[in-house]
């Protein structure tokens, strides 16, 4: 897995200061903090429920940006063929076989009935920096072509859902591209195959999402973190490379969960006390020294997300109360 690096930034600020309130508003008379917790990949089965759980008992919602591979055994995954690749190949490999295939769908038609929601990290995780728009729309295309197929592919067509299909064509509206990688093309086929938020960017701190052309887009934000308070990517992977090199450090599995948690807990309270704007976070279904960041994930959500002005929301809903809140102000931002 590469490390993700923050590109050239566009300038968000104006929107940003549009919709954040006087730092000496009351706190009552602030819109409730948005925190967006996402997962990349989404494939374990012991993560789906263990993320689930951890939602179940802190009335969160989350968005779990899916790789399309997980929904394919070894065997199945020989008809796939990513931009440029030989067929059967995936950066992440494929399920060990149906039965864990049609546990993971079990997992993703059960999270979607509790709220969460369900985006796309394309199938196989190549790098699309180069990309054309022939090879998006060529990815996009594979991956609803896969989950839709999916219940039927593992053998186990008679189990799909009423609605399963519906939900693979319409209810799929958002995205994150592998690495954070993206081309000129992206943003332009992702609205043209109905995509309607796009989470791959990166900001220098936490900023208001910003219209392009029609996709909103995201940004995980860059957040101070350790004992020189570097700026990282709120993200596990990048505090993983950060902290041992992206190698496993179990030794020192306690130093980094405390530090990731203190990351978390400062970017949180700056924008809590400050101008609430919505907060990102990003994670995969992956061990990182012992689970450092998955134990200061767990710590941070039962901190957070159970306050009564705050909200831990999917992108979809973070765009919907976002409108919201612009509407009552009448300000007039880019949502």
């Amino acid at each position: 897995m590469k490390t993700l690096i923050a590109r050239p930034l566009g300038t968000l600020a104006a929107c940003s200061l549009a919709l954040a309130l006087p730092l000496a508003a009351k706190a009552e008379d602030k819109p409730k903090q948005l925190v967006l917790i996402s997962f990349d990949g989404a494939g374990p089965n012991s993560q789906w429920v263990r993320s689930r759980d951890l939602a179940r008992a802190n009335k969160a919602h989350f968005t779990y940006f899916l790789s399309c591979t997980w929904v394919l055994d070894r065997e199945s995954g020989k008809t796939y063929r990513g931009p440029g690749q030989k067929p059967g190949r995936s950066n992440i490999g494929f399920a060990p076989d149906k039965a864990d295939v049609v546990d993971r769908l079990s997992q993703i038609w059960g999270a979607l009935g509790e709220g969460h929601e369900i985006g796309s990290h394309t199938c196989g995780h190549f790098d699309g920096g180069k990309w054309s728009a022939a090879e998006w729309k060529s990815e996009l295309t594979a991956f609803r072509s896969v989950l839709a197929d999916a219940w039927k592919t593992a053998g186990a067509g008679e189990r799909e859902p009423t609605g399963w299909r519906d939900f693979v064509a319409t209810g799929i509206r958002g995205f994150r591209a592998p690495y954070l990688s993206e081309s000129p093309a992206l943003l332009p086929t992702l609205k043209a195959e109905g995509f309607t938020f796009d989470a791959s960017g990166v900001t220098k701190g936490p900023e208001m999402p910003e219209d392009r052309n029609g996709v909103m887009r995201f940004g995980l934000p860059l957040v101070p973190e350790g004992p020189k308070a570097k700026p990282v990517i709120a993200m596990d992977y990048n505090l993983y490379a950060r902290h041992s090199g992206a190698k496993e450090d179990v030794a020192h599995a306690s130093e980094y969960e405390a530090r990731t948690l203190g990351a978390f807990e400062a970017a949180f309270k700056a924008q809590y006390e400050g101008g609430r704007i919505p907060l990102q976070l990003g994670f995969h279904f992956t061990e990182m020294n012992g689970w450092a960041y998955w134990r200061a994930l767990e710590r941070f959500v039962g901190d957070v997300c159970t306050k009564e002005d705050v909200a831990c929301v999917t992108y979809s809903e973070a765009m919907r109360l976002l409108d919201e809140r612009k509407k009552a102000t009448g300000i007039n931002a880019s949502l």
